[in-house]
């Protein structure tokens, strides 16, 4: 496996056109592989995300893949072409280190979601709208973070109480995304989790950071990332 990252210009008309639509993004990120590569196996598949830095500060593509991807083309679309340049690690030596009662800080961009469930007359009328099955976007924060927790565990990991026994854990750049696909209008519900976890399961939390977590993969969604927890100066 392999974990990659391009900056993108936002001043760009063409890196503007990718960020505004998770399909086109979707359809570049495809390009950076040949037809015959390996998308999705045992070992992991091809996720990607958008992370917006702070202050407007600009943008990076980061790629998880079982092979290396060429991102030249989103460069010259979507970067800087005077300075062709992408970042691609060998995601083994950290894949490999996973170990169960590790805490790391994660970052993880998802599309928490349920599936509509029959009102039994709890509310006064029941939401036309709401067919039994279907899948609804959670709307609040604390929905969106209930989602994550309760998906922890099968995932591998258990986000970290603080002090108050809260989870250690922020819900943030929550949108609602409508984008157009093969002529119709797909919409998603998506947040931002930061946070603490500790791994509970090694070989799952490996899983997880390999084959995403959560629905709309292919559509920037379910790429987990995660970095050593930095302990406290004395």
């Amino acid at each position: 496996m392999y974990i990659s990252r391009v900056p993108l210009n936002v001043a760009r008309v063409g890196a503007v056109q990718l960020i505004e639509s998770p399909y086109r993004m979707h359809a570049a990120v495809e390009a950076a592989f040949p037809p015959d590569s390996v998308r999705d196996d045992d070992e992991g598949r091809i996720l990607w995300r958008l992370d917006s830095l702070d202050q407007g500060r600009g943008m990076w593509l980061y790629v998880v893949s079982p092979e290396p991807p060429d991102l030249t083309h989103v460069i010259e679309q979507a970067g800087w072409p005077m300075r062709m340049e992408w970042e691609s690690k060998d995601y083994t030596p950290l894949l490999s280190r996973i170990a169960v009662g590790q805490c790391w800080q994660f970052r993880l961009r998802a599309n928490p979601v349920r599936r509509a469930r029959e009102d039994k007359g709890r509310r006064p009328k029941a939401d036309a709208s709401a067919i039994v099955g279907k899948l609804q976007g959670h709307v609040t924060a604390s929905q969106q973070a209930e989602w994550l927790i309760a998906r922890a565990s099968s995932h591998g990991f258990e986000v970290i109480a603080d002090d108050t026994g809260a989870p250690s854990m922020v819900v943030k750049q929550r949108h609602r995304e409508r984008f157009g696909r093969n002529g119709k209008t797909v919409t998603l519900s998506t947040a931002v989790f930061e946070g603490q976890l500790r791994v509970t399961d090694a070989d799952e939390f490996r899983r997880t950071l390999c084959h995403g977590l959560g629905r709309a993969k292919g559509f920037g969604c379910g790429l987990m990332t995660v970095t050593p927890v930095r302990e406290a100066s004395a």
